[in-house]
């Protein structure tokens, strides 16, 4: 009996392989499947179910591995065995990878097509012996259920493991070309902008883009678009049915973001005055969306949020309405919402990286600035701003090259586009410090912020507001407007409105100097952060009275307006104590033009008189306008012999009487070196005006008297040094007034009047020269510099260092012995310094 049974599951197993071949090789005859059915019924009665199952899979395996696979892979050989220079090649082929990758799906896609309809045979025979024999226990259930399962793992273990490296690669380059090929259909046959073609997809209902949809419509364009969308809806369905579900995703995901990027890089370009941020999300809604949402609803994966089951995310629980599709799924919201997320990244990474030409361009460049605030709040990558930043200060300003005017310029540039970003100036504190630390170290810092203050537009024609404004009237119209926005005034509220401010208030970012208080960022004042730079407001004020100084004895007459709405401005911000000698200074001009007038009038009428006769040398009172200063309240005065003309000596002579008479018992004590001439120079063929210094002035007007002159005679005449008269001279003929030549001897240089221009021939050698002396007088100044008066100050103490006998306290002595003066109260001592006793 047993050999009987043996032999008959030979007999049924042999007819099962006989019918699978006849089945696996039937080319689309699949009579054979019925058949199967007593011989499956056999073999599960006898238990061999399992074995029928793993032998049919196996079989198919082998079959589907040797034939459709190996066929499959070899369809992209050509490129994936291709140097990098050839693919290049197959990828500007315009049906390349097209053709190729639709004619490999469908061939085996057809195969396993064939392949699974095998496999519902061996299903159906395993469900006809467990529909005859209900009541017994058997495994044919188990393998009828999980056969169909364990094929599709097959055929994608099969098509993995055999997978070639440069097939994703393939996949991409598909997914680019279509969804670039769809965007220039979308953006017009013109290449005009996407968004003013907004219908493409808007005329079409949602059902239009199902998998049915009639691709024959009346325009063309449409048409074509919905043929595009149906091609990638064939390959995408194609590939998932093969297992690459993944892979699939990934490629035509990575395809979009990399036309998102695109998209970004060219709206957004190197134009920064003009929003982008608007635009890119436009575009995502009007090419990306529409495109995934045709694609969702042609693979069946489009599901509405009203009709789905289950928990749903969050993030998707309100979604929006989108243009020309209506209420989206999750699963379009999803993808909304990561797109935005990329096209916020790519702006921001964008935008960082062209900071520093954005801040230059501040504030026409405003737009970009708000662009990167929106997408720094989306991210939250702040930190990368910081050290990109930074790393770009350093690189392109902070060095020997930049000047500290134009370094100043765009730290104030920065203070204004990062409170714009962050208002609390939290990442102004990181990126502000390199700068600081730097103009620290640079001498003439403090002499730049002075002059920034203080003169018109502070140099920097990129600054807001009216013409001639100076950056400290800027800024105290800005510290105005942030007073009206009244950021941490809460003394004078009441309790309700407390409440309020404490339900609203947020804490500091993480990046946030936990040193600092909070308080203290809610208003940052850009003038406190440049005064931080010097470190002390005294400095600044010091260098302020010295250029102030130095401007109001160079002025040509009294006009000193501009001066007085600065000085006011000052005194807001320091405190009228501070600018008291500065107050002086500018009551020294206004006095000095009363007096000016007085005594003119009061020597004209003396003239007229006496009956005066003014000779053709003598030179009238009203060409003479004196300031007259308090020298106990101005900086050091640099005085310098000049001996001037007799003429002009007795016009200063005149004018000295006549104030002493006026204001007894005071007297002039006149500094000739100081303030300007204008002169009116006549020739044979030309006259020339000059506004020039007394020196240069003196210089010219000895040549009334001889019209050549050596420097030597010269230097004697006007009483200052042979070295001092050829820098200045050098001045008359560099315009062509003067003409120097070689004398007897060669150090004592002869200079003659040039009458007419054909007399004047200019070598290089003198070109070269007088350039050299002309950057070399305006170097010089008529007020003592800040630096000159601290070196004076100091020789009071360098006699201790160098007297008999030396100085050999100990620091220890010396902070003992102060100590004691100021238990005394002899001293004061405050902020680490010693004062005197007032």
């Amino acid at each position: 009996m047993q050999l009987e049974g043996a032999d008959g599951a030979l007999d049924s197993w042999a007819r099962f392989c006989a019918l699978s071949d006849e089945l696996f090789g039937g080319a689309g005859d699949l009579s054979a499947g019925p058949r199967l059915a007593p011989a499956v019924a056999d073999l599960c009665a006898r238990g061999l179910a399992e074995l029928l199952r793993d032998h049919f899979l196996r079989s198919l395996e082998e079959i589907f591995r040797s034939n459709a696979v190996k066929k499959f892979w070899q369809q992209f050989h050509p490129y994936c065995s291709s140097s990098p220079v050839e693919r290049i090649n197959f990828c500007v082929q315009d049906n390349w990878p097209e053709d190729v990758l639709s004619r490999a799906l469908e061939d085996i896609c057809l195969e396993k097509s064939y392949q699974e309809k095998c496999v519902l045979a061996l299903v159906h025979s395993f469900q006809s012996y467990e529909d005859r024999t209900p009541n017994r226990k058997s495994k044919a259930l188990d393998c009828s259920s999980s056969l169909m399962p364990r094929y599709q793992l097959m055929v994608s273990s099969v098509l993995l493991t055999t997978l070639p490296l440069s097939f994703p690669e393939i996949l991409n380059v598909y997914f680019k070309k279509k969804l670039e090929e769809l965007s220039t259909m979308m953006a017009g046959s013109d290449g005009s902008d996407p968004f003013g073609n907004h219908d493409v997809f808007e005329r079409s209902t949602t059902s239009d883009w199902h998998s049915e949809m009639d691709i024959d419509g009346q325009e063309p364009v449409i048409s074509e678009c919905r043929t595009l969308v149906k091609n990638i809806g064939k390959v995408v369905r194609d590939l998932r049915y093969l297992g690459f579900t993944s892979m699939t995703e990934d490629a035509y995901s990575s395809a979009i973001i990399w036309l998102l990027k695109s998209k970004v890089h060219e709206l957004a370009g190197d134009d920064y005055r003009v929003p982008v941020l608007g635009s890119v999300k436009k575009w995502i809604q009007a090419v990306p969306l529409k495109f995934l949402h045709a694609l969702l609803t042609y693979l069946g994966d489009s599901v509405d949020n009203e009709s789905g089951s289950g928990l749903k995310s969050p993030l998707a629980s309100r979604p929006s309405s989108f243009p020309g599709i209506g209420v989206p799924s999750e699963a379009l919201v999803r993808w909304h919402m990561r797109l935005e997320y990329f096209a916020y990244e790519t702006l921001q990474d964008l935008r960082i990286g062209k900071l520093f030409e954005i801040i230059v361009d501040y504030p026409e460049s405003s737009p970009a600035i708000e662009d990167l605030k929106h997408c720094l709040e989306y991210t939250g990558q702040h930190s990368k701003l910081v050290d990109s930043f930074i790393s770009s200060l350093r690189y392109r300003l902070l060095t020997a090259g930049a000047s500290t005017n134009d370094i100043l310029h765009q730290y104030v540039s920065t203070i204004k586009a990062l409170r714009t970003i962050d208002p609390t100036g939290v990442f102004l504190e990181a990126v502000g410090e390199p700068i600081r630390d730097y103009l620290r170290c640079r001498k003439d810092t403090i002499k730049c912020i002075v002059t920034m203050l203080t003169d018109g537009s502070g140099g920097n024609t990129n600054v807001t507001g009216n013409a001639g404004d100076n950056l400290l009237e800027e800024l105290n119209r800005d510290a105005e407007n942030q007073e009206n926005v009244d950021y941490d005034d809460h003394t004078n509220i009441d309790e309700k409105q407390a409440w309020l401010n404490a339900e609203s208030w947020e804490p500091d970012p993480v990046e946030a100097d936990p040193l600092k208080g909070s308080r203290n960022r809610r208003k940052i004042d850009i003038l406190g952060l440049i005064v931080s730079i010097i470190g002390s407001k005294d400095q600044l004020v010091n260098e302020y009275r010295v250029m102030l100084a130095e401007k109001l004895l160079n002025k040509s007459g009294f006009d000193i307006d501009s001066d007085i709405r600065t000085l006011e401005l000052l005194k807001i911000h320091f405190g009228e104590s501070s600018m008291q000698k500065c107050e002086i200074m500018l009551n020294d001009l206004i006095d000095s033009k009363r007096t000016n007038s007085n005594i003119k009038t009061s020597l004209s009428k003396t003239s007229q008189t006496e009956g005066t006769v003014q000779e053709e040398t003598d030179l009238s009172h009203d060409v003479l306008d004196a300031t007259i200063i308090s020298s106990n309240f101005w900086p050091p005065i640099q005085t310098e012999d000049l001996t001037v003309p007799a003429s002009v000596d007795q016009l200063l002579s005149d004018y000295a009487k006549r104030f002493h008479q006026i204001k007894t018992p005071r007297k002039l004590l006149w500094k000739k070196n100081l303030g300007t001439v204008k002169l009116e120079l006549q020739f044979e063929d030309r006259s020339m005006q000059f506004t020039v210094a007394p020196v240069h002035a003196a210089i010219i007007m000895q040549f009334q008297e001889k019209p050549s002159w050596t420097s030597k005679t010269l230097a004697t005449a006007i009483g200052v040094h042979v070295d001092s008269l050829n820098r200045r001279i050098s001045f008359w003929t560099s315009k062509g007034v003067l003409t120097e030549s070689v004398g007897p001897d060669h150090e004592d240089h002869i200079f003659t009047v040039v009458d007419s221009t054909s007399d004047f021939n200019k070598n290089s050698t003198v070109n070269q020269i007088c350039e050299r002396f002309e950057m070399t007088e305006e170097g010089e100044s008529s007020i003592a510099s800040v630096e000159e008066q601290l070196r004076k100050e100091m020789t009071v103490y360098e006699m201790f260092c160098i007297a008999e006998p030396s100085y050999d306290k100990s620091l220890q002595q010396l902070q003992s012995f102060l100590s004691g003066l100021v238990s005394d109260e002899k001293l004061d001592m405050r902020d680490g310094s010693y004062l005197l006793r007032k």
